[in-house]
């Protein structure tokens, strides 16, 4: 992307805020790392606390309550122009934060864990994609990837990139500042919109809508199934930076604990899985996973 593009569409952004650091418990730490030398099959669920140390905002507090607005729900999205006008408004200002981002340790400890520890595959509910950039294989992008555009009448794909180059060249000189939220968003004035246009698809005119799973829209039956199946066949499920309060998120975990298989929780804050949990760790998800990636993989 050009860069006078690029630096037009950043313009006052705030950048995210890192979480705070937190000292895990050494007991519980060794009760965690206990239980996954124990383990030979474990499956991972990864929420925003993942993604956080790479500048990437979450929705939810420290209790669980969202951070400021809710989430654009996927019914407004398809029955009102004006509200995709807003929502491509905020992610013409928000989506080089996300462009941008580069994987932290967090991404890079499961994608070692993964390649030589007991991690067997890999479920997140973030939409950046960081997972696959760190080296993790075959993850199971729950809710979408960001960094894709579908069409909804001919379903052709185009690259995120790609449509904000058409979005750019759409409203020449509209620009505002705001600052960033999750998902490639940014909070924006109420009258920001004015005047904003949106890019129809190219191949035949249809809607077009980033290729993430709204809030409100269901999670593809068959990805699911993919993800039981991977959960099923498992001897541990570790939770890392969710706080699980969206069912998407939540069932893997009432499906561990119908099956027997031990549920871990790394992060921080309060989560729905809390009490579902064997072992429940509060600790930064950059700190945490790491310590337990040199620990699990170092010669013995």
């Amino acid at each position: 992307m050009p860069e006078a593009r690029q630096s037009f569409s950043t313009i006052g952004l705030e950048p995210a805020a890192l979480p705070d650091a937190v000292s895990p418990d050494p007991q519980v730490f060794d009760q965690l790392l206990g239980q996954l030398r124990r383990s030979h099959r474990v499956t991972v669920l990864t929420g925003a606390g993942c993604s956080t140390e790479s500048g990437i905002p979450d929705y939810r507090a420290a209790d669980g309550r969202w951070k400021g607005r809710q989430p654009i729900q996927y019914a407004d999205f398809m029955r009102s122009t004006a509200m995709r006008r807003r929502y491509w408004a905020r992610s013409m200002v928000g989506w080089p934060v996300v462009a941008a981002a580069q994987p932290n340790a967090a991404h890079a400890a499961l994608a070692t864990l993964e390649r030589d520890g007991p991690v067997q595959r890999l479920i997140s509910q973030n939409v950046d994609g960081l997972h696959g950039r760190a080296g993790s294989r075959d993850v199971i992008d729950l809710h979408g990837r960001l960094d894709q555009v579908v069409c909804l009448d001919c379903a052709a794909l185009m690259s995120r990139a790609d449509y904000q180059v058409r979005l750019l060249d759409r409203n020449p000189g509209w620009q505002q500042s705001g600052v960033t939220a999750p998902d490639g968003d940014a909070d924006l004035p109420e009258d920001a919109y004015e005047g904003f246009r949106i890019v129809d698809c190219d191949r035949c005119g249809g809607l077009l809508k980033p290729d993430v799973v709204f809030f409100g829209e269901n999670v593809p039956r068959p990805r699911v199934e993919d993800a039981f199946a991977e959960l099923d066949a498992s001897d541990c499920l570790l939770v890392a930076g969710s706080s699980l309060m969206v069912w998407s998120g939540y069932r893997f975990v009432r499906r561990a604990r119908a099956r027997d298989i031990p549920v871990l929780i790394v992060g921080l804050g309060r989560t729905r899985g809390d009490d579902d949990a064997s072992i429940r760790l509060q600790g930064r998800c950059g700190d945490v996973l790491p310590r337990l990636a040199r620990e699990l993989t170092k010669p013995r």
